[in-house]
């Protein structure tokens, strides 16, 4: 396991987003992604579009060693049912005895993933959020996927062949426009469903 981890946020919410929206969770969140900085300055040389539309900071943020990571998910426990490990792109650092320590506190664990590195071998519950670019979609298979759209480099059709439980098409930037064309490709293709940013709406992280 790496020494230490580069953690830009640990915080407590209820998921917002897909399958598990609505379960009280602790964020883990993960600096650093390999799509693009996290600058602002850096979003035109981004390798994905979401570099020029991503709402996430996780520029930044601090080493933190493995047990001082547990020991702080841990004071959590008692308010969440859920960790979710989240970015930037969590993959480039989780590993699967991170996994296992925040397992055996009772929590069960989740990541949120561009799909693009391979994930460690641990109980996870899956979501891939595919982002296009330069790097090829290397997880195919999970719990759900969550396709922000409309964006350039990855198309809905693209990847609804692929090995998921469940399908959201998530409006990009919530505007009645692009929630408009969400609805329209559910429309046609009905296997996928709305995924809607519900922790915005009741203004929580």
């Amino acid at each position: 396991m790496p020494a230490t981890y580069r953690i830009k946020e640990i915080f407590w919410t209820v998921q917002g987003e897909g399958a598990n929206a609505g379960t009280a969770s602790v964020f883990v969140r993960f600096s650093g992604c390999n799509q693009w900085s996290g600058r602002e300055a850096d979003r035109s040389r981004g390798y994905a579009d979401c570099a020029r539309w991503c709402d996430t900071d996780f520029y930044g943020g601090e080493a933190v060693g493995h047990a001082p990571l547990v020991s702080h998910i841990a004071a959590y426990r008692e308010q969440a049912r859920l960790a979710v490990f989240t970015g930037g792109e969590p993959g480039l650092q989780l590993t699967a005895e991170l996994v296992d320590a925040v397992s055996a506190l009772g929590l069960r664990c989740a990541i949120e993933t561009n799909g693009t590195v391979e994930l460690p071998k641990a109980p996870l519950w899956v979501t891939v959020s595919p982002k296009g670019g330069k790097f090829p979609l290397v997880v195919t298979r999970g719990d759900e996927l969550k396709l922000v759209y409309p964006q350039a480099g990855v198309q809905p059709s693209e990847v609804e062949h692929l090995a998921f439980g469940q399908f959201f098409l998530q409006p990009r930037d919530n505007t009645p426009e692009h929630t408009r064309a969400c609805l329209e490709y559910i429309r046609r293709h009905p296997q996928w469903k709305l995924g809607v940013q519900v922790h915005k709406y009741i203004g929580v992280p």
